[in-house]
């Protein structure tokens, strides 16, 4: 598939074995190349000419020793969330003449972790590879899923190994009376769409845990033709906001001179027609005045302004947010 279906995986789904959300590669047949921890590193992989061990060639990617007999190597990785899976991205890059001939995909749902009496479920049939090169395969199973075993034939490299989906958590084992973040990607939060994301992705503004860079936020450009910069999320369940925290870490010569809030009560988890004109946004948290690298926490100011199931922040006029967290109640 295209790089234009894999931005389409990318910005409409999040990368359930991330590793900061922590997904763990914690087996495989064989890593005599190259370690399997590799599949969940950032990035496609790099190649480094005259990199060696003293297994043989450095590759950034995990990569199993030729094999003599029948069988074929797989691993195992743990999701950092449940979740059901909507796409997976087996990468080969810099695997040219090592790559595996085809690859499969099983999935299975154990919190406990696998053992001899977990059911395995194909999610993906055995599919052809090409060397040095993404495969993109959109997956049809509405399951929710915390592991995946990637099967090679027979053997050889992989750089980078995505597993695109939707956030599931148990909502049973929450107490209603708890105030919990409605907009963190463990509680199924999902930035949809922004006005710019230039320099940083707008999925690391409710990652989990404090940014620890400049890269680690949403940043846009700098506006040169006026208006201001924007991001919608959709909250993982409807509920009534009652303070929120706005984190500008890093961000010390390009935090935004100041931000506002907006929230909107429509279909639990509309991805589409968000930046539609016509939408009644009501105030949520009127326009605050930001600094540089800190923590700026508004509660005082939060306008009661019912149940909603998305929120607009936006930021003036450009700029970089590290995170942002909306505590509230589930209704």
């Amino acid at each position: 598939m295209s790089d234009q279906h894999n931005l389409f995986f990318s910005q409409k789904w999040i990368n359930l074995a991330e590793k900061r959300l922590g997904s763990q590669v914690y087996y495989a047949t064989d890593d005599f190349f190259a370690p399997k921890e590799n599949l969940i590193e950032s990035g496609r992989g790099v190649f480094i000419e005259d990199k060696f061990t003293d297994n043989g060639k450095w590759m950034d990617g995990w990569e199993s020793r030729r094999r003599r007999d029948s069988g074929h190597d797989y691993c195992e990785v743990k999701l950092g969330l449940r979740g059901v899976i909507k796409g997976l991205d087996i990468d080969t890059n810099h695997f040219t003449g090592n790559h595996p001939e085809f690859a499969s995909v099983q999935a299975a749902c154990c919190d406990g972790g696998p053992d001899e009496r977990t059911k395995w479920e194909e999610i993906l049939e055995k599919k052809p590879l090409t060397p040095g090169s993404q495969h993109l395969f959109e997956i049809d199973n509405s399951k929710a899923f915390t592991h995946v075993r990637l099967h090679i034939y027979p053997d050889g490299g992989v750089a980078r190994f995505r597993v695109y989906g939707q956030v599931k958590r148990d909502w049973n084992i929450l107490d209603p009376s708890e105030l919990i973040d409605l907009a963190h990607v463990e509680n199924e939060g999902k930035a949809i769409i922004c006005s710019d994301m230039y320099f940083s992705h707008k999925d690391n503004i409710n990652a989990p845990g404090k940014g620890i860079n400049m890269g680690d936020g949403w940043e846009t450009k700098r506006r040169r033709c006026g208006g201001h910069d924007w991001i919608i999320l959709a909250l993982g369940k409807r509920g009534v906001i009652k303070k929120a925290c706005i984190d500008t870490s890093h961000f010390k010569g390009n935090f935004p001179e100041s931000c506002s809030l907006e929230g909107i009560n429509l279909e639990q988890g509309q991805t589409t027609g968000l930046d539609h004109p016509g939408l009644e946004w009501k105030e949520l948290h009127p326009e605050y005045k930001l600094g540089a690298h800190q923590e700026h926490f508004l509660e005082e100011n939060i306008s009661s302004i019912g149940p909603i199931t998305h929120v607009r922040l936006n930021i003036f006029p450009d700029g970089g947010i590290s995170r942002l967290r909306l505590f509230g109640y589930l209704t």
